[in-house]
Parts: C-alpha cells; sequence; structure tokens
C-alpha cells in the first residue's frame, strides 16, 4: 500500500467495498518497465483496468493500448490515445467491430485463425496483422492456455495466407500467462517465435514485430508456499537475453502488453466484515464474510489462483484459520478455503480489512447487479 493510498484512506471513511488506486504509482510502474526493458514498445493491457484517469495518466506518458473490444479502443481514444497507438489484440472480433475499428484508423489486428483473418482481409484491408502462437503457460498464476493462440504450423500458414489476402503479415504474438513465475517461459516463447520467422523467409514472407504479451508477475504476498515471485528486473533481464540469443543484434520490433505489471500493485480496496461464524462447536474455522467476493470484483480467486495479502487493524494479538467468503446468496462465492489464511481471533463484525496489490482485474471484473449488489466503488487518487 503506498503512503498516498493509506493518507487518503485515513482521511475518508469510504463506502465500502471501495477501490483505491494510486496513479502515481501506475506512471512509475509504466516509467520502470520502459527503463528495464527499453527495446519494447508498452503497450497497456486496458483490461486489467480501463478507468478514464489511468488511460490518460498513461497516454500522457505515451503509452500504447492493448484494447479487447471496440469499446475499449473508444475509450483509449476518447482519453488522449492516437489510432496509431492502438493494438486490437483480441483474437475473437465482429466483422462489424474490425470494420469500425478500421474507420476509426486502427491498422493492427491479432488474430489465430482462418476465419478471423478472412474477417481482416475483407473490413480492414491492408492492415497488419500479428498471429498468436498457443502457449502451455506452465508456472502462470493464471494460465492462458487454451483458449488462444494456435500452432506453430499453422501459425506459418496462416501468414502466408495474410499476404495472399492483401494484409501485412506484421508478427508474431505469444502470451506466457498472466502472473508468470517461471523465467525461462519466455525464452521457450521467444525461441519458438524465432523458429517461425525463419521458416517464413523461406516462404518470401519477412515477419517484422515480436508481441511478448503480458505475464510479468505482482507480488501479491498471500502465498508463502508458492514459487518466489520474480522481480520486474530479472524478468526484463530474462526476456532481453532470450531476445538476443535467439534473434542475436538485429532484433525485430517489440510489443510488450503489460496490464497487471502496471496497475496491480497501484491500488487496494477497503472492504467490510459482514459476518463471523462457524458451521459447528467443533469447527476450528471461523467462516468470514466480507462485503466483497467473487462477483463483486475478486474473480481471480477463482480456483484461489491469485492469492492476495489481506491487512485488519488489529496489528498484534492471536490469530486463528478463516475461510474468506463474499456476501452473495450464491454458493460459488468463496474467496479463500484450501489457501489457509489467517485472521485475528479478536475481528469483529464492521471491522474494516484491506486487501493489498487489488489495482488490476478488479473493477473491470466486477459483475454489475449480481444479487442486486452494485458494482465496487472507484477512487482514483
Amino acid at each position: 500500500m503506498t503512503e498516498k493510498i493509506k493518507k487518503f484512506l485515513a482521511e475518508n471513511r469510504l463506502a465500502t467495498p471501495a477501490l483505491v488506486v494510486d496513479l502515481d504509482r501506475v506512471v512509475d510502474n509504466y516509467h520502470r518497465l520502459a527503463w528495464h526493458l527499453p527495446e519494447a514498445q508498452i503497450y497497456y493491457a486496458i483490461k486489467a483496468n480501463p478507468a478514464p484517469r489511468i488511460l490518460k495518466s498513461l497516454a500522457g506518458e505515451g503509452a500504447h493500448f492493448d484494447a479487447a473490444s471496440i469499446y475499449e479502443i473508444r475509450e483509449a481514444l476518447a482519453c488522449g490515445a492516437q489510432p496509431d497507438r492502438i493494438s486490437f489484440g483480441n483474437t475473437i472480433k465482429k466483422e462489424l467491430d474490425i470494420a469500425t475499428a478500421a474507420r476509426l484508423g486502427i491498422s493492427l489486428y491479432a488474430f489465430d485463425s482462418a476465419v478471423e483473418l478472412e474477417k481482416l482481409a475483407r473490413a480492414a484491408p491492408g492492415a497488419r496483422v500479428y498471429c498468436r502462437l498457443l502457449m502451455t503457460n506452465g508456472s502462470a498464476g493464471w494460465p492462458t492456455s487454451r483458449k488462444f493462440g494456435c500452432d506453430i504450423v499453422m501459425a506459418r500458414d496462416l501468414l502466408i495466407e495474410a499476404r495472399r489476402l492483401g494484409l501485412d503479415p506484421y508478427g508474431v504474438s505469444f502470451h506466457v500467462g498472466s502472473q508468470q513465475t517461471d523465467l525461462n517461459q519466455w525464452d521457450i516463447a521467444i525461441a519458438r517465435a524465432r523458429l517461425l520467422f525463419t521458416s517464413l523467409q523461406e516462404t518470401g514472407v519477412e515477419l517484422s514485430m515480436v508481441n511478448l504479451g503480458g505475464g510479468m508477475p505482482v507480488a501479491y504476498g498471500g502465498d508463502s508456499e508458492g514459487p518466489p515471485i520474480p522481480t520486474l528486473q530479472s524478468g526484463c533481464q530474462a526476456i532481453t537475453a532470450a531476445l538476443l540469443r535467439h534473434f542475436g543484434n538485429q532484433p525485430p520490433r517489440v510489443i510488450v502488453e503489460p496490464g497487471r505489471a502496471l496497475v496491480g500493485d497501484a491500488g487496494v480496496i477497503e472492504s467490510e466484515v459482514v459476518l463471523i461464524s462457524r458451521k459447528s462447536y467443533s469447527d476450528e474455522r471461523r467462516w468470514v464474510y466480507l462485503d466483497i467476493g467473487k462477483f463483486g470484483g475478486l474473480a481471480e480467486t477463482m480456483d484461489e489462483c491469485i492469492r492476495y495479502s489481506i491487512e485488519t487493524g488489529h496489528h498484534v494479538g492471536v490469530t486463528g484459520p478463516v475461510v474468506l467468503a463474499g456476501p452473495t446468496c450464491d454458493e460459488t462465492d468463496v474467496i479463500y478455503d484450501r489457501a489457509r489464511y489467517e485472521l485475528p481471533l479478536d475481528l469483529a463484525v464492521g471491522d474494516r480489512v484491506r486487501i493489498l496489490a487489488t489495482g488490476a482485474y478488479t473493477s473491470s471484473y466486477c459483475s454489475v447487479g449480481f444479487n442486486g449488489f452494485p458494482p465496487i466503488s472507484e477512487h482514483y487518487i
């Protein structure tokens, strides 16, 4: 938690649940990444947190943007982004949305299938396109290994077909998996990209760009038993070394699409304890119900993949095991059961708790109106 957020929470009694994001930390994270990975253009993954104040702050710093929908494209443009600094990075797009994006000046598009390529050829003729490779995502906290991408043989054929259809076969992309802790995954992915570059050169297709996607992890601190979280510096060093190893001194244009790495540690959620109970007289674990759960912004606790650190106002005293759950009338709205969280024994109904490093994928995942609960309130300072 930054000092700026701490001061804001101390001075304001917020209605909960509330997300507070430090915009200065977002900008600092952007510049830290640019410093450690100067060879890459940074395309902020809007889906991580699409708040206009975040987009305006990053646009003012010269950032590029990765958009997942025509709606994110419009929002980025409204916040000052230029069309040539926006990539339509979703491989699943309506043809009408592609045509609309093209009219708005967007010229860079992702794809991973023949049908999507045909849509692009019809709706955005001459556009620069890049093919997403399928990855295994080993050691990723939030894998992205099935829904997106195609294998390298298919990618080769598709990029050749792109040229035949009058598109610009611009490059290749991959995603090593969100919250990736194994730095070797970058080397595996970049090696695969290099193989594709070489294979296509033999057909006369010259690729120009490698899109490294996202995946740089945030130290959430709620899982002491998991693998250690690499630092931003070590992650960037691994990427730089892999690029040099496989592309030598003539690397292609490099794009990186951070979301979590820019906004994750810039936000804190303040929540209220709604109920504390036990399921039997002999049950050692208390059930602690908060006024936020999976449907209110903590969707990444699904399968307990992302484990956030939780602070209470009880700085001393004995702690005991708990199950953490949300407030909705849904059996699946359990936040942490297996993760063996402990909270102070004197925690009481009405107490405030703070869920740290929640700037990414909380407000953007928040379901509007489930059980009638309003979306989380947002404060950008």
